[in-house]
């Protein structure tokens, strides 16, 4: 019985082998990122590794599948010893690959704060593709031990399938043909049915993890390779219907802003985009008496600050488009490489075109990273200034592009030479990993408990230098510069890593003259910077904008984000989750700041109202991307 039954009796023990070196990943990508799963039991743990077979299982079905075809047909050629050895080395090869998919997310994860999805392959491919192969040879180096992991991960799997082999001498006879055909079609149905992780009507997703743990440990139930396989050929997005009365719909929310009256503001426009600069770094806003920000600190005395800013995404890709045009991501694919990135859409660039403006975008980038210059000339903007322009490689961090004290003189130094009004907004690199900082100051800046807080201290001084040059220019007093993140850094501390401090980003409006300032408490996010612009300006056209201006004292202000198939409201002092069926979690995050109480059972006005705000905004959000219907037409 042991002979006719070898394949499978092998192809479980491998199951096995490979749901132990899965194991073995979630071990240590929990390890590599414990500070974010400290408040994890170890009674917890062990659920969680236990809920997480189901996935694991999925996974390993969907990516051994050729492999157990090959495995299993029913033919006598399939114990030939050629035929073993590429069984073995196809097993081998496939299984490396998801190996260093989950060991690549031990570090990663830290940057994201979610287990890394399909859209990676739009971030390296193509003409972006190009970033990859420049910083390979610097992750390599920095990140050594993990291609250590890897490799002994993956002999141990050429080892224990060496282990698992034995050589039989099999009779096929017309009933040994008819048996096996019967195991192998029984093993391909039952490999569907595990594929799917059960009977229910849908196979399990991304988002079926939180029917065993919160939100936050989601990245720990799922592996890296579950997650990019469900996300690697995304279906346009299916509009929901919450609402089918569209009366009711707009009257929770409408992205149709009206024009204003009162005379338009020729203001020259400088939105300055900050690299990972989170509220926890600028001791101004977090009310720390050290930080590492002194610059930025005198120009918030000198400001409107809001310190219950929030970012929309956790990524350079998905907040530039946040900031410049109000258009969040809301969806699993960042808006920029998803199938609406072509979509027309309102910004700040063409906006204010209509009222004369010259608009510029600079990144001291490589052109092509991040697709940042395709989006630029996607918004309108007039002119796009990256490394290439730049065209001095004396200045060249050795990473990502020009240090930011030298490229923040020169978008200065260039827009002096533009005629006025204009548009400009740059966007710093330096303070992204690896966290460089010019050998001339390497003693200069003081660090923090992580590596990030030196390059901020740098690009804190670059832009100290940036608006020693500025003042002395014509165009500076009659400029509003906005200051903004694109997205929260690196962080060890538990409230900054938590639901609503790994979004919270410092947002700044700074007129020389005075006219703006103060410390605002009201609840802003990066879409709102653009409506915001327009109201202060008396923009006298009507415009498309999922954002609502902070100078709208009529309005509900709030921050929605998008993580894991998990939305996020946050409104007043509370924060929801909600999985677009129905709210899961509801905090009270000013009382209860490491969210220990949820109040989702508890205070269910509050949640029904938020949650259908969430609806009307998820709702309008889709149908718009879907529809191409994001910005007014004329006549319209």
């Amino acid at each position: 019985m042991q002979e006719k039954n070898k394949n499978i009796l092998q192809l479980l023990k491998l199951t096995g082998i490979l749901l132990s070196i899965y194991a073995i990943c979630r071990l240590l990508f929990y390890t590599f990122n414990y500070s974010y799963f400290s408040e994890l039991s170890i009674w917890q743990l062990l659920k969680i590794m236990f809920f997480s077979i189901r996935f694991d299982v999925s996974v390993i079905v969907l990516t051994n599948f050729l492999f157990i075809l090959l495995f299993l047909i029913p033919f006598p050629f399939r114990e030939n010893k050629w035929y073993r050895i590429v069984l073995k080395w196809l097993f081998i090869s496939v299984n490396s690959l998801a190996v260093i998919a989950n060991c690549v997310d031990l570090v990663y994860f830290q940057f994201t704060l979610k287990r890394t999805t399909a859209d990676v392959f739009h971030l390296f491919g193509g003409k972006i593709g190009n970033d990859l192969g420049r910083l390979m040879p610097l992750f390599l180096k920095e990140y050594w031990y993990v291609i250590i992991v890897w490799a002994l991960l993956s002999i141990s799997l050429g080892y224990l399938y060496n282990k698992t082999e034995k050589q039989f001498k099999l009779m096929w006879g017309w009933k040994r043909y008819i048996y096996q055909t019967v195991l192998f079609l029984s093993s391909i149905a039952l490999s569907l049915l595990l594929y799917r992780g059960g009977f229910q009507m849908k196979p399990i997703s991304i988002v079926t993890a939180g029917e065993y743990v919160s939100a936050k440990y989601v990245p720990l139930v799922v592996s890296t390779p579950f997650t990019i396989l469900k996300t690697i050929d995304l279906e346009p997005l299916q509009p929901k219907m919450y609402f089918s009365n569209e009366t009711e719909l707009k009257k929770l929310y409408s992205p149709l802003h009206k024009s204003k009256t009162g005379g338009f503001k020729k203001l020259n426009v400088f939105i300055i985009a900050l690299e990972s600069f989170s509220k926890e770094y600028v001791g101004a806003i977090n009310g720390e008496k050290i930080g590492y920000t002194p610059f930025l600190d005198s120009i918030i005395s000198e400001s409107l600050t809001f310190p219950n800013g929030f970012s929309n995404g956790k990524k350079s890709l998905e907040g530039i488009p946040s900031i410049i045009s109000s258009i969040p991501t809301w969806m699993n694919e960042a808006y920029i490489t998803s199938p609406y990135g072509s979509n027309q859409i309102n910004s700040l660039s063409n906006l204010l075109k209509k009222q004369g403006y010259y608009s510029a975008f600079f990144h001291g980038g490589s052109n092509g990273t991040m697709g940042f210059d395709a989006f630029a000339n996607l918004a309108g903007y007039d002119n796009y200034y990256g490394r290439t322009e730049y065209n001095n490689e004396k200045d060249f961090d050795g990473h990502w592009g020009i240090w930011d004290e030298e490229f923040l003189k020169y978008a200065a130094n260039t827009m002096n030479t533009k005629q006025q009004p204009f548009f400009a907004t740059v966007f710093t690199l330096t303070s992204h990993h690896p966290y460089p900082v010019p050998d001339k100051y390497k003693d200069k800046f003081k660090s923090g408990p992580m590596e990030i807080e030196r390059s901020i201290a740098y690009t804190d001084y670059s832009l100290r230098k940036f608006f020693d040059s500025a003042k002395k220019m014509p165009w500076f007093k009659n400029t509003l510069f906005v200051f903004c993140a694109d997205h929260t850094g690196v962080s060890s501390d538990p409230f900054y890593i938590s639901k609503v401090g790994n979004y919270s980003i410092p947002i700044i409006y700074y007129m020389p003259n005075g006219e703006l300032k103060g410390m605002d408490s009201t609840i802003t996010q990066q879409i709102d910077i653009m409506p915001s612009i327009l109201d202060y300006m008396n923009y006298p056209q009507p415009y498309f904008s999922f954002g609502t201006s902070v100078f709208d004292t009529t309005a509900e202000h709030y921050a929605l984000t998008f993580n894991s198939d998990l939305y996020q409201l946050i409104e007043n002092n509370y924060i929801m989750q909600f999985d677009g069926d129905k709210a899961n979690d509801l905090f009270n995050y000013r009382n209860d700041s490491l969210f220990y109480n949820n109040l989702i059972n508890i205070d269910t006005v509050r949640k029904r109202k938020m949650e259908n705000k969430a609806k009307a905004i998820i709702q309008t959000y889709q149908q718009s991307l879907i529809n191409n219907k994001m910005i007014i037409r004329a006549g319209k």
